[in-house]
């Protein structure tokens, strides 16, 4: 996979921001950075591209040496948003007698190992994560599942049930905030 992407918006056969759209809703390469590198310098096109993913937009004529230091400039905020998220993916949280190890994807209640789905565990994070927020269903079926994934809000609900039931006692901390979605109960 590459490091970056530079990418023409003029292209045969298919549109620059298609192509972009493509990218950033593919959970593959979601993650890589595009540059835009266009003659379309309209305030649309620009605002277009930077909304579907563009991580920059320079327009011809440009200076090699510019293209050069701003590919640096993303591929550097990239890395350190890659190393932010490490770090957070990597910290075991414990929350009283409820250890949610992202690493080994394993939550543990008190001594016992709770056996969670792929979905339930992804969940449970999201939540846990960002106590007190609160999380619409929208938010969570792109959060674990990507933009371009045909889920329902049903499913978020079933998903919800599985994993409190899984909890016990401990699943009365997913709090149900009515006509709105979901929350992870703060101070725990």
């Amino acid at each position: 996979m590459p490091d970056l992407i530079v990418l023409d918006l003029m292209l045969p056969g298919i549109d620059g921001l298609e192509v972009c759209r493509t990218l950033k809703g593919d959970p593959h390469c979601a993650y890589i950075p595009i540059v835009m590198l266009t003659a379309k310098s309209e305030e649309a096109d620009i605002v277009a591209g930077l909304e579907l993913g563009a991580d920059d937009y320079i327009t011809k004529p440009f200076s090699p040496r510019v293209l050069i230091s701003r590919l640096r400039a993303v591929l550097r905020r990239h890395q350190h948003a890659q190393e932010r998220h490490t770090d957070e993916a990597e910290s075991v949280m414990i929350l009283d007698d409820l250890a949610i190890d992202p690493n080994r994807h394993e939550v543990r209640l008190g001594d016992r190992i709770i056996d969670l789905t792929v979905t339930e565990f992804k969940l449970l994070l999201l939540l846990a994560r960002r106590a007190g927020r609160v999380f619409t269903r929208q938010q969570i079926i792109e959060s674990l599942h990507g933009h371009l994934t045909a889920v329902t809000d049903r499913s978020v609900d079933v998903q919800v049930v599985a994993l409190r039931r899984k909890l016990g006692e401990r699943g009365q901390d997913i709090e149900t905030v009515r006509g709105i979605g979901y929350r992870f109960r703060e101070g725990q």
